[in-house]
């Protein structure tokens, strides 16, 4: 049985929802709306489904089992908390909210409705993600001492003028960090696992009439002991794929979006050979780093296909609401610092 999936605001990043529920097993689109009806009857001729008149309309079809919300970050929250109350299953496109506040809340509703809540981290699931994952998790680093995030990323001014939810505090919830970096940020504390306290500078230092940052550096301190920066910007012409860099007594490595550019262990294992050879040169798009249109929809596809499996088995999907909120929870404290100058811990 097809889980029927409406989708929620059809700009940019819902053409890759639709494409992602389409290859995805046991998934099928059925439904979309916009604040616009010709935008929605627009995107149904292009994906499929039927263009609803409003969300409380999509809500009502008994085909739509779930909803997948792709507006602008800061209008999260209200077609989630309308789902979660007509009982569909809820799946949000990046960030969960721009609030910890506002993450809790989703959170708390899906779980008083006892339906399934998922949030976009497909970089998650690449293969070359989970490998570095797996040698933390087994020690081969040793002690780490760095782990390290790099976004370099390129928006034009006229990237920010094209809409006036872009650069905005209300709607957006942040700039380089919030909206383009989430993904790494977010990658970096699942693998190296709870960030404790953050130290950070911000500033808006190459775009105009943006309220938000196009630049940012924090140190951060890991649970682990370990220490690590994370940068972000989208004033890096022409754009660079997004970095990871981990090193410690034993080992580095470096993942540059999917492909994995460095991996040296002092304790080698017969299996580091393939990795190097299969995993260095996996990256088929820009990843976003220039061109946000400009990434592919397999890692979305992933996303629903353990969406739809943990609704029929009643379980939790992979990344789930309290792993979306974390990286959230990470960025409002690196802004919280920027703006006191001053370290805040975080749990």
């Amino acid at each position: 049985m097809s889980i029927g999936i409406g989708v929620v605001g059809c700009g940019m990043i819902a053409n890759f929802h639709a494409r992602a529920i389409k290859d995805a097993p046991g998934a099928e689109l059925v439904a979309c709306t916009s604040s616009r009806r010709e935008k929605a009857q627009a995107f149904a001729e292009e994906h499929g489904g039927t263009a609803a008149d409003s969300l409380q309309a999509m809500l009502a079809d008994p085909q739509v089992d779930a909803i997948t919300i792709c507006t602008p970050s800061g209008l999260h929250l209200e077609p989630a908390l309308a789902a979660a109350a007509a009982g569909k299953h809820v799946f949000v496109e990046k960030p969960l909210e721009i609030t910890v506040e506002r993450c809790d809340e989703i959170i708390e509703a899906c779980k008083q409705a006892n339906v399934r809540l998922g949030v976009a981290f497909q970089s998650r699931f690449y293969e070359s993600s989970q490998v570095i994952k797996a040698a933390v998790d087994q020690g081969r680093f040793g002690v780490v001492t760095l782990a390290d995030a790099y976004i370099k990323w390129y928006r034009s001014q006229e990237y920010y003028d094209s809409g006036a939810w872009r650069g905005t505090w209300k709607l957006d919830g942040g700039g380089a960090l919030m909206n383009q970096a989430i993904h790494t940020v977010d990658l970096l504390a699942w693998i190296m696992g709870p960030v404790t306290e953050v130290s950070a500078l911000a500033g808006t230092l190459a775009h105009e009439r943006i309220e938000v940052e196009d630049v940012a550096v924090a140190t951060v301190r890991f649970a682990s002991g370990a220490l690590g920066v994370i940068e972000a910007t989208t004033a890096s012409f022409p754009g660079s794929l997004k970095r990871i860099e981990i090193t410690g007594s034993r080992g580095s490595a470096t993942l540059e979006e999917e492909d994995i550019k460095v991996w040296d262990f002092a304790d080698a294992l017969a299996d580091d050979q393939r990795i190097r050879d299969e995993l260095g040169a996996k990256t088929k798009t820009g990843g976003g780093a220039s061109d946000p249109a400009a990434i592919g929809h397999h890692g979305h596809t992933m996303l629903f296909s353990d969406f739809v499996k943990a609704i029929q088995a009643g379980s939790e999907p992979a990344v789930c609401g309290r792993e979306g909120r974390r990286s959230v929870e990470i960025i409002c404290a690196i802004y919280e610092s920027a703006k006191t100058g001053l370290p805040v811990r975080i749990g």
